[in-house]
């Protein structure tokens, strides 16, 4: 599936950094790091990595998805960090809002995921080969035709949040890939990761970083 990449040209917004980490609030629409060929060289760890060399990946937000992130200032709090994702130590909450009225209130989606391969890069659910995925989800409040949730992944599996909103039915507004009609008619996808809570991989204190909802 090809399109054009346009990355937005707004300034770093960084919430903290010390010697270890670097926390960033990433705008929709750039990549986390660079894709394939040379039209898809501008993302964040780029950027970030002219005004701070030394910074390394822990983790990735899909392009559409804006919100907070955390990096590495080292290696070893680049493993230190990657053993909490890992062992889903870390705590993350998305606001999203969603086509139709999600019901009940709360619940947890519970749906094994693998990508789809003739469909790269979509993923599926797939009871037989996928890997273990689960998301629970709030209601925040109901609109018209649509539902403001906050979304609790347990495991961060590949577009997790938009395939498992999508197989209830309920689609993340303006996903062209799990949506379809009226829903992608939305500026944007309507998915922010609002807060993130890791423990700092040197002093071992529990911190949590915000970012508002752009929506």
């Amino acid at each position: 599936m090809s399109y054009t990449y346009t990355p937005p040209d707004v300034p770093l917004e960084i919430l903290y950094h010390d010697d270890q980490v670097l926390v960033v609030s990433k705008p929709a629409g750039l990549l986390s790091v660079p894709g394939k060929g040379a039209d898809k060289a501008d993302c964040l760890i780029t950027r970030l990595q002219a005004v701070f060399p030394e910074v390394l990946l822990v983790h990735r937000l899909d392009t559409d998805t804006s919100g907070v992130m955390v990096f590495a200032m080292n290696k070893a709090a680049q493993g230190a960090l990657g053993q909490q994702f890992e062992k889903r130590q870390t705590k993350k909450v998305y606001i999203a809002r969603l086509d139709g009225l999600l019901e009940p209130r709360e619940g947890r989606v519970d749906l094994p995921l693998i990508v789809d391969w003739p469909n790269r890069p979509r993923q599926h659910v797939n009871h037989d080969t996928g890997r273990p995925a689960q998301t629970d989800w709030r209601v925040v409040k109901y609109g018209k035709a649509e539902t403001r949730v906050r979304l609790m992944p347990l495991t961060g599996r590949s577009h997790q949040l938009r395939v498992h909103m999508a197989a209830l039915g309920h689609p993340i507004l303006g996903d062209a890939l799990y949506a379809s009609g009226a829903a992608c008619e939305h500026p944007r996808l309507m998915l922010h990761a609002e807060s993130l809570r890791f423990r700092h991989p040197e002093t071992g204190k529990s911190l949590t970083f915000t970012a508002p909802c752009p929506f």
